[in-house]
């Protein structure tokens, strides 16, 4: 068990759930938090009890960028030293071997949205909004904000969220993609929780393949996206669990064909 600050982390089953607790600060993120967040996620990636992870913020923010107040009293090596933390914080979530399930509970910004577009399904509640806005403190996104957001939304659509600073309610990234579903507040956490229990059953060496081959999809190099997809098809194919699915699948199959 790992006991955390500004974070906790709740095991029920094959569900781990991440809630940030800086709620009087709408879950802006401190260099503690930042840390902490890092270490959360890189210990339930290696952790094969864990089939999936929700992320969640209390109150009424998911989380709301950046901690500006000690933003501003950094150092120029202080700022570099935190950006670069930073990188492995973003990497611990989009290259975590379990899928992650963004519950989007209020502002989503700044570091915020980066977080959500490193997440492999998000849900949000009709209440949140999320947004790029560092552009109003005339600086750009730090942690990937630029390129995954035109991964993820398009160029024109990111250039609009990035140029302008733009809050944006969740329901307006549906259409895009980047939300999967909208559900009122008491829904949130329960339809989240659904979701990481269904992906969690299944196993887990065909989530986590499917995981990197979408990761590696969106790098748009085609040949060597269908040249990895074909290898880990091909050893799930070969797993026991392949070929005891597979073989249970045909053995329905051929009783509803032989039945009246």
């Amino acid at each position: 068990m790992r006991f955390y600050r500004t974070l906790t982390v709740e095991i029920s089953g094959c569900v781990a759930v991440v809630t940030f607790r800086r709620a009087d600060q709408l879950n802006a993120m401190n260099r503690i938090m930042q840390g902490e967040i890092t270490d959360a996620f890189e210990a339930l990636s290696s952790d094969a009890g864990v089939g999936a992870i929700v992320v969640t913020g209390e109150g009424r923010g998911f989380m709301a960028g950046a901690d500006i107040k000690e933003y501003a009293a950094q150092t120029a090596a202080e700022f570099d030293t935190f950006q670069a933390a930073g990188m492995r914080m973003y990497a611990a979530i989009e290259n975590n071997r379990k899928p992650v399930i963004a519950a989007v509970n209020g502002f989503a910004l700044g570091g915020g949205m980066e977080l959500v577009l490193c997440c492999d399904i998000v849900i949000a509640n009709q209440f949140a909004k999320l947004g790029l806005p560092e552009i109003k403190l005339g600086l750009v996104p730090g942690g990937g904000g630029t390129q995954r957001s035109v991964a993820k939304l398009g160029r024109n659509r990111a250039n609009l969220l990035l140029m302008t600073g733009a809050i944006v309610p969740a329901s307006e990234f549906v259409a895009a993609g980047l939300v999967n579903e909208v559900v009122d507040v008491d829904r949130l956490m329960p339809r989240a929780l659904e979701l990481a229990e269904i992906i969690a059953a299944e196993p887990a060496a065909a989530i986590e393949g499917l995981k990197a081959l979408t990761l590696h999809a969106v790098s748009g190099d085609l040949a060597s996206g269908l040249a990895m997809e074909r290898g880990i098809l091909g050893d799930l194919y070969r797993s026991e669990i392949g070929q005891q699915r597979v073989k249970e699948f045909a053995d329905r199959s051929t009783t509803k064909k032989a039945g009246p």
